[in-house]
């Protein structure tokens, strides 16, 4: 071997040539959906760097000043100094509004890729053991990642990220008995809190939350080497071997190809479709509210879980025992991430009462119990999310606002059942039938004759093939 081979090249210098050689030859399945997990990551990787530039020029602080920049219709205003930052960095920074807005769009898609990574685990069974420690820490970056980004809106100080950290006070003061000591220390104070409290969500935004992400990213992964990854069914394929393509050349550069493609996808979007324009919402005042902007849709499923809660307060004379805020605001999402939790543990002992190691996956018909729980779960949760973020497109529709309020809530709960017999039905009869779902309700099958014709054969629905 030559200096041209890299593991020669390195070998000949460290001799780590027997490690070296056995990573790059670490095989990755071929399929589509592993894919997700990588946009997250290289999604991740853009926030970084855009948010590195947007820290240097952002200032976290609630000190009043007179705006006097290029935006003329605020020239005058009294702004806080983080507002006024970051509409520096909107109009006056080189590059500064494509950074924003590039920042912005790479939140979006990194909670949507995890949250797409984590329905894959879910569905395909890539939870079960030895996988449940990485799936928790999964669920867990999900939640991070969600709260990163309400933490990230809340930094301009404008009207909407004022009003959303005003709901968040509200749920942290409904949580019983440690509501209150809690909002105190986390906001230092009364609402709207302390002077130290946007320095705090800076720091918590930029550095504490990012590292723990980093952290789980990096123990993410460590694990999945440790343990290879998971695959799909097919020809050669067993639970003690792996086909794929090798990490070295073929993988490494087909993921920097995906790699460029999400900067570039991130940088287009940034470039060129408007988000979260901070200055036709305004600075942030306590009295004002009138604005029909909504939050980020990673946020949606909480603000629907408020409104469609019922104004119930438990109360014992003049003393509120639970305010209403924490039904929708606390428990709903607390419930959601204990559900995600426990699922794998409850899946071994209740649904499947299977507790052996398995490194193939399931397809989503092939455990018809699971996919039906996990669709009516995902319906419950996406129907609270619709009840949040559809009310000003329903409400220009014509459709009265206590109106959709009372829709959202039949829905909520009659369409999970409904969702839950109809997916168990349908898995079952395509894992009986081995169908493909598309073949079962066109009312065809294509098939392949021997000299290379395809010939369609009608098919009734109750047909077992």
């Amino acid at each position: 071997m030559t200096d041209h081979d890299p593991v020669a090249f390195v070998d000949g210098r460290v001799g780590a040539s027997s490690g070296l050689r056995r990573a790059l030859r670490y095989l990755f399945p071929d399929h589509w959906s592993f894919m997700l997990g990588e946009i997250a990551l290289y999604s991740f990787l853009v926030l970084v760097a855009t948010g590195t530039f947007l820290a240097l020029f952002y200032e976290a602080s609630l000190e009043r000043t007179t705006y006097d920049g290029s935006y003329v219709p605020l020239r005058g205003a009294n702004i806080s100094r983080a507002y006024d930052s970051t509409l520096s960095l909107s109009f006056d920074v080189p590059g500064g509004l494509l950074m924003r807005q590039t920042h912005h769009w790479a939140a979006h898609l990194f909670v949507v890729a995890i949250v797409l990574h984590v329905a894959r685990i879910f569905f395909t069974g890539a939870f079960r053991r030895p996988r449940e420690v990485n799936y928790v820490v999964g669920v867990t970056m999900m939640a991070i990642a969600i709260l990163e980004g309400y933490l990230g809106y809340s930094l301009p100080d404008d009207l909407l990220s004022g009003m959303g950290l005003a709901i968040g006070y509200s749920v942290v003061m409904s949580i019983p008995l440690a509501g209150a000591p809690l909002a105190f220390l986390l906001w230092g104070g009364e609402f709207p809190g302390a002077a130290v409290f946007q320095s705090r969500l800076e720091i918590a935004h930029v550095f504490a939350l990012p590292a723990a992400l980093a952290v789980l990213i990096a123990l993410h992964l460590a694990i999945v080497v440790r343990q290879h990854h998971a695959q799909f069914r097919g020809p050669g394929r067993r639970e003690r071997n792996v086909v794929g393509t090798p990490l070295w050349p073929a993988y490494a550069l087909r993921s920097l190809a995906l790699l460029s493609a999400v900067c570039a996808v991130l940088f287009l979007l940034g470039g060129l479709v408007q988000i979260n324009p901070i200055w036709q919402w305004g600075p942030y005042e306590i009295w004002e509210g009138t604005n029909g902007a909504q939050p980020d849709w990673y946020l949606g499923w909480l603000i629907g879980a408020l409104r469609l809660m019922p104004n119930w307060e438990p109360q014992i004379g003049d003393l509120t025992l639970v305010p209403n805020p924490f039904w929708g605001g606390a428990l709903f999402p607390t419930v959601v991430f204990a559900v995600l939790y426990a699922w794998p543990w409850v899946e071994q002992r209740f649904v499947t009462r299977d507790v052996t190691q398995h490194h193939l996956l399931d397809r989503p018909r092939d455990n018809p119990m699971r996919t039906a729980i996990g669709a009516a779960f995902l319906t419950w949760v996406v129907l609270v999310f619709m009840a949040g973020a559809a009310d000003r497109i329903l409400l220009t529709a014509g459709f009265s606002y206590s109106g959709q309020i009372w829709f959202f809530r039949a829905l909520v709960l009659f369409a999970p059942p409904v969702v839950f017999v109809f997916t168990r039905r349908l898995c079952r009869e395509l894992r009986d039938g081995d169908l493909h779902p598309a073949r079962g309700f066109v009312g065809e099958v294509v098939e392949r004759a021997e000299d290379g014709r395809i010939v369609a054969r009608q098919l009734s629905r109750s047909s077992p093939e």
